[in-house]
C-alpha cells in the first residue's frame, strides 16, 4: 500500500514554511527533495565509515569500498541490466552522454556521419552530439515530434540512413513529461543495426526500468532526480558495446599498469572510472534506490499517474491556462503559458510568494521552446510525495496570477 501521509512525513523539507505558506514543491523533474533514509546514510557515510575506497589495507576502507561497490548490483537490478560490469559510475547523465560520445562515438564517427535526435532531448543529449559535428563533421539529423508531444516511432525509422551511426534519443521529456516508446524505437534500430542510447534522467524516477527489455545500447540516469544526492548517476553499456569504449579519463582506478613507456588499462567498468569517486554520493544513491524499491516503482507509478490525471483535468478546465504537450500516457510534468501578457518568470515569481515552487525557462531544451514557438514556459512537475492538495494549490496560485497580470 503506497501511503502518502507517511511518505510525506519521510522528507523533513516539506514540512517547512516559505514566505509564510507551506512549502508546494512542483519542481521534482529539476532535482527531488531527499528523504530522511538518504540523508541518514549520507550523514553516517561521513561521520562514521568515511575512507576512500579500493586499494586500502584498514578497516575504514575496507567499509567504505563495500559499501560503495554493492551500489553497483542496486543499479544492476534497478534497471535490469543483464551484468554488475555493465554499470558505470558517473556524476549524472550529462557525464553519462559525454562519456558515450567520447569513449564510444568519438573513435568510431568521422564526417558526414549522422546522429539521429529530437527535438525533445535535453541539452545534455544535444551539445556532446554537437561537440562532435564541431571536431568530426558528423551531421546531426532532427526529427520533430506530433504537437501534442508524440514522438511517431515509424518517423524515427524513418529518418535512418545508411548513414546513421547513432539514436541518441529521451526516454521521457522533461518538459512535456511525454513518454517516448524507446523499445518500439529500439526494434527498428535494430533492423538496421544502428546501436540507440536512451536519456532516462526522467523515466527511471516515474515508474519500472528494464533496459534488457527496451533493448537499448546504452542508458543513462541519474541519481539527484531519484531522490538521491546530486553527482551521482550512472551509464549502463551491454557489454558488446563496453568493449567498444575507450578511456574517457585518465587517473587512478583505471589503469592496471603505469610505466613510463607504456599503460594499460583495467576491464570496464573500472577502465571508465578515473579518479576518486563521488563515494558518499554514490552510497547516497544506493539509498535512494533501496527507498523507492521498499515503495515498489509500480505503486509510485499508480500515486503519480492519478496526480497526473488530476492536474490534467483541471489545467484543461481553465482555457486561459495553456499546455504545452498533452500527449496520452504521458508523466505529472506540466508545461504551460498563461493567455496574454504574462512571462513564465513573472508567474513563478508570484506563485513562489504563496510557497509555490514551479520552474519557469526554456528548461534547458531550447529546440522543443523553438518547435513551440515560445522562449520559456513555467513547468510543475510532482514526485511521489506530491498530493492532489497541491494541484488544487496550484490552480489557486494560478488564479491569483491572472488576476495580478491580467
Amino acid at each position: 500500500m503506497f501511503d502518502i501521509d507517511a511518505v510525506r512525513k519521510d522528507f523533513p523539507i516539506l514540512a517547512r514554511e516559505i514566505r509564510g505558506h507551506p512549502l508546494v514543491y512542483l519542481d521534482s523533474a529539476a532535482s527531488a527533495q531527499k528523504p530522511r533514509a538518504v540523508l541518514d546514510v549520507i550523514n553516517n557515510a561521513y561521520s562514521r565509515e568515511y575512507a576512500n575506497v579500493h586499494r586500502g589495507l584498514h578497516f575504514l576502507s575496507g567499509v567504505a569500498t563495500d559499501k560503495y561497490e554493492e551500489v553497483r548490483c542496486k543499479i544492476k537490478s534497478f534497471i535490469n541490466a543483464a551484468h554488475d560490469d555493465e554499470i558505470i559510475y558517473t556524476g549524472g547523465s550529462t557525464e553519462s552522454i559525454n562519456m558515450v560520445a567520447y569513449s564510444w562515438a568519438l573513435p568510431r564517427l568521422k564526417e558526414g556521419d549522422e546522429i539521429l535526435l529530437s527535438a525533445l532531448e535535453h541539452h545534455a543529449n544535444i551539445v556532446p552530439w554537437h561537440f562532435l559535428r564541431e571536431r568530426l563533421g558528423v551531421q546531426l539529423v532532427w526529427i520533430e515530434p506530433e504537437q501534442d508531444g508524440v514522438l511517431d516511432p515509424q518517423r524515427v525509422a524513418d529518418a535512418m540512413s545508411p548513414k546513421t551511426r547513432l539514436l541518441a534519443l529521451s526516454h521521457m521529456s522533461n518538459v512535456l513529461g511525454t513518454r517516448i516508446d524507446i523499445k518500439a524505437i529500439a526494434a527498428l534500430a535494430r533492423e538496421k543495426g544502428v546501436p540507440i542510447l536512451a536519456d532516462g534522467s526522467q523515466s527511471t524516477v516515474h515508474g519500472p526500468i528494464d533496459v534488457q527489455d527496451l533493448g537499448v545500447d546504452f542508458f543513462a540516469l541519474t541519481g539527484h532526480k531519484l531522490y538521491g544526492p546530486t553527482a551521482s548517476g550512472a551509464l549502463y553499456a551491454k557489454r558488446r558495446r563496453l568493449q567498444e569504449m575507450r578511456p574517457f579519463m585518465g587517473g587512478g582506478d583505471m589503469i592496471r599498469e603505469v610505466t613510463r613507456s607504456h599503460v594499460t588499462y583495467a576491464e570496464p567498468p573500472l577502465m571508465l572510472e578515473a579518479g576518486t569517486p563521488a563515494i558518499v554520493q554514490m552510497i547516497g544513491l544506493g539509498a535512494a534506490i533501496d527507498y523507492v524499491s521498499a515503495l515498489g516503482m509500480e505503486n509510485i507509478a499508480r500515486h503519480e499517474a492519478d496526480i497526473a490525471a488530476y492536474a490534467a483535468a483541471k489545467l484543461a478546465d481553465e482555457p486561459w491556462i495553456i499546455q504545452q504537450g498533452t500527449a496520452p500516457g504521458k508523466a505529472a510534468i506540466f508545461s504551460f503559458t498563461l493567455a496574454g501578457p504574462a512571462h513564465p518568470h513573472d508567474v513563478s515569481t508570484i506563485l513562489d510568494q504563496q510557497g509555490i515552487a514551479v520552474r519557469a525557462g526554456h528548461h534547458c531544451a531550447q529546440p522543443l521552446m523553438s518547435f513551440f514557438r515560445l522562449t520559456a514556459t513555467c513547468r510543475a512537475s510532482f514526485g511521489l510525495y506530491s498530493t492532489i492538495q497541491e494541484v488544487d494549490r496550484l490552480l489557486e496560485g494560478l488564479h491569483v496570477c491572472r488576476d495580478m497580470l491580467g
